[in-house]
């Protein structure tokens, strides 16, 4: 019904007859439902239902009614706020200011927190139609809001403060001293209120008021300090629940303002040297927020005076997860020296020798890393010799890797992202040996009239040429493989698959500077990569790499412009770009080491043989129904990440082996390809393919699933299944053949017996 807007429209004119008709409560509830779940769906009369909503929230006394009411408005403000206008914000916050009733001043406010996130505020806050602009300072939303911010109810004290920072934050134009000191004082007392209580609601309310402190401190940078300063001051006091959640959120602010990161290091690492007394699970759990918040604020390195109190607080209460949990935690930020000394540590403290090859390849990866910590600029030898020493210990932990794979667990994303990063290592080793080659081996005198004669330049510079030409192709192979993995990884979290997009735009980069410097330099556009700078960055390592980009892409436009190919300045930008991406400690993101959300798909395939070497038999003049069942399979947390919308089936044939006698058949016989869609409904889907297997002998056949997730992205998750056909005569085709035949044999023996008796 909600595809056809018109019989929408019909539906919801009959219902609104019923109610009239029949004002009793169930009937009300279950009318008003209706229409709600009808206008999200069809996206038409939902001005209208949120206008029916709202005066039954107003005139109906039924308290049942107000609850549906609320709670169809929350949903009609998650899915459809952009339809929410003025007058009707303005009517909620009257039902709120005048209701007596907490419970439904609760609803309200949850309504208006969620709308104050949206494009709805602006709306709010927008001109008026007299010309007059409407002051947030003496607006009904923002007085309620004032006014719940030290309500006794914690709920509605959370969603009023909620209210006010989503308000400062989002009218960035308007004068709002007032409102961000009602707001810094309105979570201050918030986070005292909350920290001291460790029971789930006391929690849930502080998740809401932290949460606000980092949007508040990103939106607001110049309130940032006095935010970090009010979470350090209570960090001391706070139940070990809480402390936990307020380390998540010096995390976050510490990430997208670093400049922070300074100067909370010392009160954090003086916390770090009295807690952890016990080993209760609270305490364990806050040893790992709080080493995750002295990685993030270091940013660069440790010191070694943060590093001996971390390793004494470990080796005094903590467990072997608790040091596997820091460790991961520093090669997500980059600490590789950290990582493997802690690496290190938990190798005789495993059962299992899966674990310890796990352990194992992780220290030598975090060895691996350590090494390209001494690269320097323009020092091209120590370059190659550092990338050679992290090459011999990748080589070491990819063994590692391998052992430690089980057919459960085959870590293939965590197997490919390591021999892509052995693989681009050793193309910016040849790469820098190229540039090196300029020296070592210059263009040969005649290299010039070689030039002129084939109307090649750049042949002018001789075997580099080429040289440049193959490392270039190789980093777009590489950048292709990278997408590959992307493209693979449907269950990886986005900081996972921003990583890899960045390890990709690193090989475009360097493609792009080979040819913007040496091979083509006349037609190079910098346009495509300008904007590289102008995304957001959401972790230090994005920012850094981020900058890296910036600054090759300055260097090789400016030589771009300045100098003819090939000199001395053209390969030392390339070197010093190399030197500068490694030099950039790399990531390991949450997928390397945990699997959050688990997706898979399992494929049945009828007619099916008994044994999977043996081929199916058809004849050439039929088709073969090819039909193929599946059931989508999920772990723990289904749809964390994303969901699966549809899956793509891809069936191809191609001919293994010929039989028989060769006939004229049109090309549309010789190849079967198909694609289809279906949507999977309960996790199963069913689709059927007609193939035609017109040409005799042995086909293959291949049925290859991807996935199609609710923003329409294709992941190439797979499986890929395989069966085999064997095509045959049919008998009809074969009898006339063989009458054929004995026909052609007299014929054949009277010639033969002529030529015979010419002799």
């Amino acid at each position: 019904m909600h595809h056809d807007a018109i019989l929408a429209s019909s539906a919801r004119q009959l219902l609104q007859q019923l109610v009239t008709s029949y004002p009793s409560t169930k009937m009300v509830i279950v009318s008003l439902h209706t229409f709600t779940l009808l206008a999200a769906s069809s996206l038409v009369d939902t001005p209208k239902q949120i206008q029916l909503l709202l005066q039954y929230l107003k005139t109906d006394p039924r308290k049942a009614v107000k609850r549906l009411a609320i709670q169809d408005l929350k949903l009609l403000a998650n899915k459809t706020p952009h339809t929410w206008t003025r007058e009707n914000i303005q009517a909620l916050c009257e039902c709120a200011l005048q209701t007596p009733y907490d419970s439904l001043k609760l609803g309200m406010l949850s309504v208006l927190s969620t709308l104050s996130g949206t494009i709805a505020v602006k709306h709010y806050f927008s001109i008026a139609s007299g010309n007059v602009g409407s002051s947030p300072r003496s607006s009904d939303l923002v007085k309620l809001a004032q006014e719940c911010c030290y309500h006794n109810n914690r709920g509605i004290a959370a969603h009023g403060v909620r209210v006010l920072t989503n308000i400062t934050v989002s009218c960035q134009e308007k004068d709002l001293l007032a409102l961000e000191q009602d707001a810094v004082f309105g979570l201050e007392a918030l986070l005292i209120l909350c920290s001291q209580d460790d029971s789930p609601g006391a929690q849930a309310t502080l998740k809401i008021a932290l949460n606000c402190m980092v949007k508040l401190a990103k939106g607001r940078p110049h309130l940032s300090q006095s935010v970090v300063e009010t979470l350090l001051t209570q960090l001391h006091s706070a139940q070990d629940a809480a402390r936990i959640l307020m380390c998540h959120c010096l995390a976050a602010i510490a990430m997208q303002l670093p400049v922070l990161g300074d100067g909370m290091l010392g009160d954090l690492v003086e916390l770090y040297k009295v807690i952890g007394r016990s080993a209760t699970d609270k305490q364990q759990e806050l040893l790992v927020s709080l080493a995750t918040v002295i990685f993030v604020a270091s940013q660069k390195a440790l010191s070694p005076e943060v590093k001996a109190v971390i390793k004494q607080q470990l080796e005094s209460v903590s467990n072997g997860w608790t040091v596997y949990r820091i460790a991961r935690q520093a090669s997500r930020m980059g600490n590789h020296d950290m990582a493997k000394e802690l690496y290190q540590s938990l190798l005789t403290q495993v059962a299992s020798e899966h674990f310890y090859f796990w352990l194992n390849s992780l220290k030598e990866f975090s060895h691996a890393e350590q090494c390209l910590t001494g690269l320097q600029k323009e020092n091209y030898s120590s370059a190659l010799s550092c990338i050679a020493e992290s090459l011999k210990f990748y080589h070491k932990g990819i063994a590692s890797l391998t052992a430690a794979s089980t057919p459960l667990n085959p870590l293939s994303f965590q197997c490919e992202f390591v021999k892509l990063r052995i693989d681009l290592l050793q193309a910016f080793s040849q790469l820098i040996c190229t540039c090196n080659s300029l020296k070592t081996s210059p263009p040969p005198a005649i290299a010039t009239t070689i030039a002129m004669t084939l109307g090649n330049d750049l042949q002018r510079c001789g075997r580099i040429s080429n040289q440049m030409k193959q490392s270039m192709e190789e980093f777009r192979s590489l950048a292709s493989r990278y997408g590959d993995l992307y493209q693979a990884s449907f269950d990886a979290d986005s900081a996972t698959l921003r990583n890899v997009e960045l390890q990709q735009q690193s090989c475009l980069l360097i493609s792009h500077a080979i040819e913007a410097l040496i091979l083509d330099p006349e037609s190079a556009s910098f346009q495509e990569y300008g904007s590289t700078g102008t995304a957001h960055a959401d972790s230090e390592y994005e920012r850094r790499m981020m900058s890296v980009y910036n600054h090759v892409l300055e260097e090789v436009e400016s030589l771009n412009r300045k100098y003819t190919p090939v000199s001395y300045m053209h390969t030392a930008c390339l070197c010093n770009a190399i030197i500068a991406l490694l030099k950039v400690p790399l990531s390991f993101q949450r997928y390397f080491f945990q699997k959050l959300q688990s997706t898979s798909i399992k494929l049945a395939l009828s007619p099916s043989p008994r044994n999977p070497a043996e081929p199916i038999a058809v004849q050439n003049n039929q088709q073969l129904a090819l039909k193929v069942e599946g059931v989508v399979q999920h772990g723990s947390k289904p749809g964390l990440f994303r969901k699966i919308q549809s899956v793509c089936l891809n069936v191809s044939s191609t001919l293994q082996s010929k039989s028989g006698q060769d006939y004229k058949i049109p090309i549309d016989n010789m190849t079967n390809e198909m694609e289809q869609r279906v949507e999977p409904h309960n996790d199963y889907f069913s689709t059927q393919f007609l193939l035609n297997f017109a040409i005799l002998g042995t086909h293959n056949i291949t049925v290859e699933s991807s996935v199609k997730d609710a923003n329409g992205i294709v992941w190439k998750t797979g499986p890929r299944t395989t069966i085999f056909v064997k095509s045959l005569e049919d008998p009809y085709s074969q009898q006339i053949r063989l009458q054929q035949q004995q026909a052609q044999q007299p014929l054949q023996q009277q010639q033969q017996r002529n030529a015979y008796t010419r002799f």
